[in-house]
């Protein structure tokens, strides 16, 4: 699993999780150590308190007035010959007795002295035994699954002599505390399964309350234009640092409107700026030629030339010549800077396309149509201007000593109808691609590269699409496609 690809929600939920799961192991480990150690210091303090007091209980034997035998090594079995059963039975332990060879002096063990591996303590245990301060020693060994501890001791008489050494075998009994520590696990099980039922909801909740305003602020930053205005993001009640985060999302929706606002402004100073740049341009090419013609015909103006008729007829056909290039210039500035407006109205596309080809007589325009009748809601003055530019650009893009080909196409689909102006001209430069719409992009000698700007203006106007499709010096396909209901 990947945690980096979890929901912040999720990890937090996860986390919550782990860690409850992480104390309850930690503190049940703990918990069965201190049981061990607990159990260990137990049957370590039982044995000392036991061998304690059957120490006790030995010289008070050894001492007592009943006692009639001398104090040595070899009358411990005879004094202790029914006494020591007294002993093992008021102590609850075996006692085993040995001289100080390590030969086993008397046990009260039916049986016992039959064993003859326990008739004699090992080398080992009498070399362990003598070399310690206190002459005690403690052998612990397991059987059968079972914990042994065997403490061996040397009895002295009065004046301090040793006399024999005290066994004591002692089994580790851990029901008691083995049950304690099982009911113990039980009840922290319990414990901890409620605690975990509670950090799970109190993490579901957590993290919900904490990734509900993350959310909050991820949708508002989805759903964040530069061309529209934003709304400001308003929580009641959250914590510190998603608070920072909305008033620093709150601050950028103020920047961001104020920057719109002056990008908006610098956009349209400059197309007003490049507007006024371009109609200045094209109006001042017609008035250099009608300025001349007006110096010319003032200065070879004779009243009683015979031509003078002939002359001044020319002179007024330049100047209407002038004069219609800069009335055309206004008129498509106008139509370019005016948005079409949409009549949507019913009408036969096939018809209307037909009808704006009437106007060119050029005899190599070949129109197709795939059905006799389409029908689609477009304004009819619209159409037949994208029709007329997209045909006259196809016409002027064919060089003079190439053999003409123009085909018009209309078509359809089940929502969509397709018109395709597919020449053989000079074609479109790959470094000219991306300019094609701009306007006031030409490579025409004349014009005003307005045409295409104007055709896609239109289009996208009634939510269709122009695209091309062009190859240097073989010719160029222009597809229009818009949809016939135009809801």
């Amino acid at each position: 699993m990947n945690l980096k690809k979890l929901s912040l929600r999720t990890r937090i939920f996860l986390a919550m999780i782990f860690l409850v799961l992480l104390a309850s192991i930690l503190i049940s480990a703990v918990a069965i150590y201190q049981y061990k150690e607990q159990s260990e210091d137990y049957h370590k303090e039982r044995l000392e308190r036991k061998e304690e007091n059957i120490q006790t209980h030995f010289r008070r034997v050894l001492n007592g007035r009943q006692n009639t035998w001398e104090v040595k090594t070899e009358n411990i079995s005879i004094i202790f010959k029914e006494e020591i059963y007294n002993i093992a039975d008021i102590h609850k332990l075996q006692i085993n007795l040995y001289d100080l060879d390590g030969n086993l002096l008397i046990s009260s063990k039916a049986g016992f002295q039959n064993n003859v591996a326990d008739k004699c303590i090992s080398a080992e245990i009498l070399n362990a035994i003598t070399n310690t301060a206190i002459h005690r020693y403690v052998d612990k060994h397991t059987e059968n699954g079972e914990t042994f501890q065997s403490s061996y001791t040397i009895i002295s008489d009065q004046k301090s002599k040793s006399l024999a050494i005290l066994n004591l075998p002692y089994l580790e009994k851990d029901d008691f505390l083995a049950k304690e520590l099982e009911e113990f696990l039980k009840r922290i099980g319990f414990a901890f399964m409620f605690v975990l039922l509670m950090a799970i909801s109190i993490a579901f909740l957590l993290s919900k309350y904490i990734t509900q305003s993350l959310k909050t602020i991820s949708d508002k930053i989805n759903t964040t234009r530069l061309e529209k205005r934003n709304q400001k993001i308003e929580v009641d009640t959250t914590s510190e640092e998603i608070l920072t985060l909305v008033h620093s999302y709150n601050s950028m929706i103020d920047e961001l409107e104020e920057s719109a606002v002056q990008l908006a402004r610098s956009e349209r100073e400059q197309a007003w700026r490049e507007m006024a740049k371009q109609v200045a341009h094209e109006i001042k090419n017609p008035l250099t030629p009608m300025r001349l013609t007006v110096q010319n015909f003032q200065r070879k103006f004779n009243p009683e030339d015979e031509n003078i008729h002939l002359k001044v007829d020319e002179y007024s056909k330049t100047l209407i010549q002038q004069i219609d290039t800069m009335s055309s210039i206004a008129s498509a500035f106008s139509n370019f800077a005016k948005m079409p407006a949409q009549q949507n109205e019913t009408l036969d596309v096939v018809k209307i396309v037909k009808l704006a080809l009437d106007i060119f007589n050029e005899d190599y325009l070949v129109f197709t149509a795939e059905n006799d009748e389409i029908i689609a809601k477009f304004d009819r003055t619209q159409l037949i201007r994208v029709v007329t530019n997209l045909v006259k650009n196809g016409i002027q893009s064919i060089p003079d000593n190439r053999t003409p080909i123009l085909n018009v196409n209309v078509d359809s689909d089940a929502k969509n109808v397709i018109i395709t102006i597919a020449d053989n001209g000079s074609g479109i430069s790959e470094e000219n691609v991306s300019k094609v719409f701009e306007p006031k992009f030409t490579t025409k000698t004349s014009g005003m590269g307005l045409g295409l700007a104007m055709v896609k203006n239109i289009v996208e106007t009634y939510k269709g699409t122009i695209s091309f499709n062009s190859q240097k010096d073989v010719g160029t396909t222009f597809k229009v496609s818009f949809p016939k209901q135009n809801d």
